[in-house]
């Protein structure tokens, strides 16, 4: 026989071999992948599909229709404790054939994983996305990167029947994955390179009194990008107060976008930590109600700095930045009479070397500057620094607000303090500085035609006439185009807040020049 014949038909041997052998691997694949992720599988999850391709050669696995249940509701309907997922498609691409030959375990480059809907029924609050799902997936499948496109998801409380979250058409790309015995003991069960998240909505219901949305959310290992983040309360105020046995505030944040760049973070040994360069906060609408029905809460209220220094994390923001924004601060003493509001409009803050106290010894001065519209019409700066490791709090802040009618607090101290006031503050100068037992400074201020009216405390249409003309003679009326100043020293009180402090400041200061 010819050498050209032997080469036929050794080529043609080898062809034909290597075709047998892919259509007896895909056969034993196809037989054999079903008792590796059910029958021979120790993780709690049963996994079936409507029809399945592979290919050995092409080193793909493509199922399509998956459903996924715990094991145990098939012998236990009322447990609904676990993952349900409903895949359009699954796809394994580069799998590795000896590792299901000598392991019963599939080893693959990546997983596509094609319109997932994917609800876990959580046991409680503490039970965590490392116990319940990766570490029972990991005795299947173990990929370097996985993408998933088109995905919702939802976390239900198994008490309640209730959403703590849900999350719409999420796509994520995960790269450069790395699971060990020694990442799943880790608090974040595995290593990856890098990844990129997109979603078109979450809610995210964290304790029983709020909840928050977002719309469009972009998260990179680098970056964050936020759309309409919201922070609402579960109840109306009259509720919320009913529910609270002390004072507590209220809190309703709207903002339009955050974006968070330069992102660190992840954990070294067990202390996790969190670094970036600049949080940018846009468009910011906040509300703060306090009635003042419940009891005073008289646990002591900390300053930032022992707040900051306190946390137990690493926590490091060189600059924080908000625009364009709106704070509005009510508080209610009887809620027939309404609510006393203070509105800074027009809101711009820098805040620079924002960190936390843990694991330091030297932290730089936060600097924070910020300027406003008070009462939507009168120009306020406000300059305040401040150290996280300073351990009498020590603080100092200035200020200067211009052009104030004082007609303009009357929304507040009506309701409030029964009084009313008319006349221009043309300039009011405060420099103070304090710490976690007292505040010192002056108050500068000029002021022209200044006159309060008094209104009775039973009935708040009509006047008090009485300590109404005792203000007029008492009260001096202008400054006479001179800025009058006073000095003040007062003590802090333990249960009130830094802005309760510094309120008391200015008031105290005011006493002073006025009368």
């Amino acid at each position: 026989m010819k050498w050209y014949w032997k080469t036929l038909i050794g080529f043609s041997s080898l062809i034909l071999f290597a075709i047998l052998l892919d259509i007896g691997l895909n056969i034993w694949v196809k037989s054999h992948l079903p008792k590796i992720i059910n029958n021979k599988n120790d993780s709690a999850y049963y996994i079936t599909y409507k029809n399945m391709d592979v290919s050995f050669w092409s080193g793909y696995i493509i199922a399509n229709e998956v459903v996924i249940v715990p094991k145990a509701v098939l012998k236990d309907s009322i447990t609904k404790a676990g993952i349900y997922a409903k895949v359009k498609s699954v796809e394994v691409r580069q799998f590795k054939v000896w590792s299901l030959l000598f392991h019963d375990k599939l080893k693959a480059k990546s997983i596509t994983v094609e319109h997932p809907n994917v609800i876990l029924y959580q046991k409680n609050s503490k039970e965590n996305v490392k116990n319940s799902v990766v570490a029972p997936f990991e005795k299947i499948i173990t990929v370097t990167d996985i993408y998933l496109n088109h995905g919702d998801i939802k976390i239900i409380n198994i008490k309640n029947n209730k959403a703590v979250l849900s999350v719409t058409d999420i796509n994520l790309n995960l790269d450069g994955i790395v699971i060990t015995d020694k990442t799943l003991d880790d608090k974040i069960p595995f290593q990856f390179n890098n990844y990129k998240l997109t979603c078109d909505r979450i809610y995210y219901h964290p304790n029983e009194y709020y909840h928050i949305k977002t719309k469009k959310l972009i998260s990179t290992k680098s970056e964050l990008k936020i759309d309409k983040l919201e922070m609402l309360p579960t109840y109306s105020r009259r509720k919320f107060v009913s529910k609270i046995p002390q004072e507590k505030d209220i809190y309703t944040l709207l903002c339009d976008t955050v974006s968070i760049t330069k992102i660190d973070w992840g954990f070294k040994a067990d202390d996790f930590f969190f670094h970036c360069n600049a949080i940018n906060l846009n468009n910011v609408a906040a509300n703060i109600y306090r009635s003042k029905e419940p009891a005073d809460n008289l646990t002591k209220k900390y300053l930032y700095s022992k707040l900051l220094r306190d946390m137990k994390f690493d926590l490091k923001v060189d600059t924080l930045k908000i625009r364009n924004s709106l704070i509005e601060y009510e508080e209610e003493k009887k809620s027939e009479n309404g609510a006393g509001k203070i509105i800074f409009s027009s809101f711009n803050l820098t805040a620079t070397s924002l960190c936390s106290g843990f694991k330091r010894e030297k932290t730089p001065d936060i600097i924070i500057k910020a300027n406003c519209k008070f009462m939507k019409k009168s120009p306020l700066n406000v300059a305040w620094k401040l150290n996280v490791m300073d351990k009498t709090d020590g603080f100092a802040i200035k200020g200067t607000l211009t052009h104030f009618d004082a007609q303009n607090m009357g929304v507040f101290t009506k309701p409030y303090m029964n009084v009313t006031a008319k006349g221009m503050l043309d300039q009011v100068h405060f420099n103070f500085a304090g710490n976690d037992k007292m505040m010192s400074g002056n108050l500068a201020v000029e002021y022209d035609d200044l006159k309060f009216t008094i209104y009775k405390k039973d009935d708040r249409k009509k006047i008090n006439k009485l300590l109404t003309l005792v203000a007029t003679i008492f009260v001096k009326k202008d400054t006479k185009d001179k800025i009058k100043a006073a000095d003040i020293e007062i003590e802090r009180i333990p249960e009130k807040s830094f802005y309760n402090l510094l309120f008391r400041g200015i008031a105290e200061g005011l006493k002073k020049i006025l009368v």
